[in-house]
Order: structure tokens, then sequence, then C-alpha cells
């Protein structure tokens, strides 16, 4: 194949599809390949997980066309509680001393009456990005996966089944295996965390009210996210033993573990739908950038799910991306320069490596029961629960409000 596209995706996934779309709406033509047709993507079983959505990155799908597909499986997040607690009741007497609280309602002024975030079932997010990137008239090869690649004058990517396509870029996006990442000789740092994340979506019997819980217990933090419909979406972090035999248990066996760490707090709750549990791990590339190449999403940075930022960073990252590209294009730069493409890096460089750094010391701070550390974490958590400035910032950071954001993120098209 000649040099039909501007830019090179491998990997179609949120934040890969996000890339593209994004491309494609400012006058760029991307071409994305993913090993996966976008048919099995959107089946129940693929992806069992839902995500938390910055708001400046729901505004970023706003601007993009994407919110009237998504809108009615958006479940607002109004309040985040987060406790610390030894035993594994959920609801064990309420919140101890040592809790913080975060209230949408503190930030309205700044942030255009925005919820904290949005929980939105990946199985819902793929569908709205599969039928934008079909109407964007953008081509996805799959499945089709990439073997190899060269970088000079152009990069050069050759497929398995042969197929060689040329453009000015390539961008890695296809996960933390990235053949791109590889192939462009970029190394990566990391390690495996002793556990393994279950994710479960369940229904409740009480009104969630749109309040997001996480609760810090010895084997690793327990998320309940609130879900449309009065569901909710856990994220169940257990050491790696536990979580095989939680995958594998019959469901009365699940459902008399789930009641012990979820608590009575909303009433009977009951598992719907498959459980599904993914093997934790940090790993970010040594760099986003080489000649020809950028990185995006688990392909550059693969974090803890501890604070549910890992799918945010992919969306800064695209928005961040397609905004360098675009404005370099349309001065005429060659946009798969070096120079072109460290602006790219500056931008994203230190907010991904200091948000990856922070998950990374949460997990050891949090995930253990050692009385001294106990004590540290609970009474910084009550002291920054007493300073309205510092909630306030949090609530920001983790809205991906706070720095120098792209167009996109501030709901502007590029």
């Amino acid at each position: 194949m000649g040099q039909a596209h501007d830019v090179i995706i491998a990997g179609a996934g949120i934040a890969g599809a996000t890339l593209a779309l994004s491309l494609a709406r400012a006058g760029l033509t991307p071409v994305l390949i993913d090993p996966v047709v976008f048919d099995d993507q959107l089946a129940p079983t693929f992806d069992g997980r839902a995500s938390a959505i910055a708001y400046a990155a729901y505004r970023q799908w706003r601007a993009l066309g994407l919110t009237d597909a998504l809108d009615s499986h958006a479940q607002r997040i109004e309040q985040i509680l987060v406790s610390d607690g030894k035993t594994p009741g959920a609801s064990a007497g309420g919140p101890g001393p040592f809790f913080l609280r975060f209230d949408s309602a503190e930030i309205a002024d700044r942030s255009e009456g925005e919820p904290l975030g949005y929980l939105l079932e990946n199985r819902h997010i793929r569908p709205a990005l599969a039928q934008a990137v079909k109407a964007a008239g953008i081509e996805v090869l799959a499945p089709a996966r990439v073997a190899r690649a060269r970088f000079g004058r152009t990069a050069e990517v050759t497929l398995a089944d042969g197929r060689v396509l040329t453009a000015p870029l390539a961008v890695g996006a296809e996960g933390r295996g990235s053949v791109i990442r590889t192939e462009a000789g970029i190394g990566t740092v990391g390690w495996d965390y002793p556990q393994t994340g279950v994710v479960a979506t369940v229904r409740m019997e009480r009104p969630h009210e749109g309040v997001a819980h996480e609760y810090f217990l010895p084997g690793g933090p327990f998320a309940i996210l609130p879900l449309t419909d009065n569901r909710a979406s856990l994220v169940w972090t257990e050491s790696t033993v536990r979580g095989a035999a939680l995958k594998t248990a019959r469901p009365e066996m699940f459902q008399a573990h789930l009641e012990r760490r979820f608590g009575d707090f909303s009433g009977a709750v009951t598992v719907e739908g498959p459980i599904f549990t993914y093997p934790l791990s940090l790993q970010l590339a040594e760099r986003l950038v080489a000649p020809r190449v950028a990185l995006l999403g688990d392909a550059a940075h693969g974090v803890h799910p501890i604070a549910g930022q890992g799918l945010n960073l992919g969306l800064k990252g695209a928005a961040a991306l397609a905004q360098v590209l675009v404005d370099a294009g349309r001065l005429g730069e060659d946009i798969g320069s070096e120079a072109v493409l460290e602006r790219y890096a500056a931008w994203r460089r230190f907010d991904t490596v200091t948000l990856s750094a922070g998950m990374d010391a949460f997990v050891r701070l949090f995930s253990n029961d050692n009385p001294l550390l106990r004590l540290a974490r609970g009474a910084g958590m009550a002291a920054v629960n007493r300073i309205g400035p510092a909630r306030r910032f949090f609530m920001h950071e983790a809205g991906g409000a706070v720095g120098d954001l792209p167009r996109l993120l501030r709901g502007e098209a590029l």
C-alpha cells in the first residue's frame, strides 16, 4: 500500500480510537490497526470493566460528538468517600475517624457544574467510538497485526499478512506489549504487583446516589463505583492467589465473600454478568517518542487502577498528541519529525511520570496493615479532609482540569 495515510495507529482501543477520531475531525487521515475486529470488542464478555472518566476527558468526547451516544449510560459521580479500614466490611459502623470526602458541589463554580467524573461501562464506550469511527470514514484494518516496523524518512509498518503501510508517523497504542514501541527500540521500566484486580457488576437494593466508595483494606483497595440503573462496578484488589480463587469460586461462595467485603450499607447486592480478573503491574516506557513514533495509552504507561486514572492518562495523551499534530500540519511541518513529536513528549512527560509514581506510592502505602503506616496515612487523610483548598485541588486534578490543557479537554474543537 502506498502512503495513503497521515498517521498509522496501531491499536483501536479506547485511546487509539479517540485519537483517530480527533485527527479525522481536524482533516488528517489516520488508519487504525487492531488484531480484534470491532464487532468482537463490542461483545459483553470482551471487557467487563467500567471506567471513571474525568470530567475534562468527557468534555473531549463531547467536542468529538460522542456524548449523544454516551449520556444515557453515563453515571455522574457526585461524591467520593475514601476510608481506611482494617475490617473487611465496607460499612462497618460507617467511616472511621480517618476518611476523605470529595463533593462535586465544592468545585461547581469552577467546573461549570460538572460532576467529579462519570462512570461508564467499557461495553458502552466501545460501540460509541466504533460508530463514530465508521461514520467519519476512518479506515480500520482488523483483524490485523503489526509484525514489524522501520522508521526512517517515513514510518513503514508491515502487517502479519504482508501488507505494508507507510506514513509520516506511527502511533503505538496497542497496549503493554506494543510492537511499535519494541520496533522503535524504546525500553520499559516497571514491576508486577502481587495483586489481582477482580471486577464484577452488582445490582444494589438501596440507591447509591452517585457516591463512589474507596476502602483501603490490608489486601488492597476495594472500590464501589456507581453505575446507571442503581448498579455498581466493583474493583476488588486481592492477592494473586485469592484473586485466582475468586475467579473460579462457585457463585454462592463468591456471593458470600462479596457480602463480607461489601457490608450492608446498600442492602442486598446481586452479581450481574461474568466476573473478570486482571493482573496488576506498573509499566512505563522510557520515552514517549522516537523518530517517526509516538506512544499512547498503555503502550506508554500502564498503571495500577487504584485511583482510576489509567484510561484518563491515555485520553489526556490523545488530546495533546492530536493538537500537536493538527497544529503542525496546519503550519506545513512534518508531523513525524522529532521537533514536532518532542512537543507532545514535553507536554505529557511530567504529568505521566508524577501520576504513575503517585499511584505506585499509594499502592505501597495503603495495601498493608502496618500499624505505624495506618496511623500516618489516617492522619494524612484527616488533615486533607479539613483543608478545603487541598480537597478542591485534588478534585480538579482528578477531573483532569489542572495545568496546561489541550483544547479538546477544555471542550473546544481542534
